[in-house]
């Protein structure tokens, strides 16, 4: 599909707080360019909202105030990171938290690229860049993507011992007004579905040790 065919024209402006209160919060952001991503063929849930922050530890204090639970902080160099084609050392703070099933991915804006930067708002509110989508195989659908005329934006890889989570961002910001991600997790080559409450309680347990992330 030709990329003027389907032009959202802007990109959409949405911080984190104008529906984190939304007492429909699911559903709200189960809405958010649905039009777009059906005309694109990712007619597929989202599992999680991308949100860059200045700085993860202190934005996951401030939500964790605001009810969520404890999230799970990690820092580190994406073992592969490889934008518009090119391979860079990209390394960032993320954090990982849950609200109605809904995964809130906190992202730095690291070094390396200014890849999550360039999203940064400039009162420094958490601000969504993209939707997260768990599917089979990365690359297959990145294809589909590419197919209809948006290309790659970063093809990535993070492992942390026998956990590799496979993702690549498409450059979608034209068609839908934010970036759309595929994920994969895969435990010991097997794929699996992130398990909340485990994530959540790692999160507990990091933040009663006092060290607030830790370095994979």
């Amino acid at each position: 599909m030709p990329r003027s065919m389907v032009s959202c024209q802007e990109v959409i402006v949405m911080l984190l707080e104008d529906i984190l209160s939304d007492s429909h919060f699911r559903e709200r952001v189960q809405g958010i360019a649905l039009d777009a991503r059906k005309r694109l063929g990712v007619d597929l849930p989202v599992h999680q909202l991308g949100v860059v922050v200045p700085d993860a530890v202190a934005a996951s204090a401030e939500l964790e105030r605001a009810g969520i639970r404890p999230f799970l902080l990690l820092g580190g160099s994406a073992r592969l990171w490889k934008e518009r084609g090119g391979e860079r050392t990209m390394t960032s703070r993320i954090g990982f938290g849950y609200r109605d099933g809904i995964e809130i991915e906190l992202l730095e804006p690291g070094t390396g690229s200014d890849f999550y930067r360039r999203s940064l708002d400039a009162k420094g509110r958490p601000y969504i860049q993209h939707l997260g989508f768990l599917v089979r195989d990365v690359d297959e659908w990145a294809k589909k993507l590419e197919d209809g005329g948006c290309p790659i934006y970063v093809r990535g890889r993070l492992r942390t011992g026998p956990l590799r989570i496979e993702f690549a961002y498409m450059d979608t910001e034209q068609e839908a007004g934010l970036i759309l991600e595929f994920i994969c997790h895969r435990l010991f080559g097997i794929r699996i579905k992130p398990p909340v409450w485990f994530q959540q309680f790692l999160g507990f347990v990091e933040k009663k040790s006092g060290k607030r992330w830790i370095e994979v």
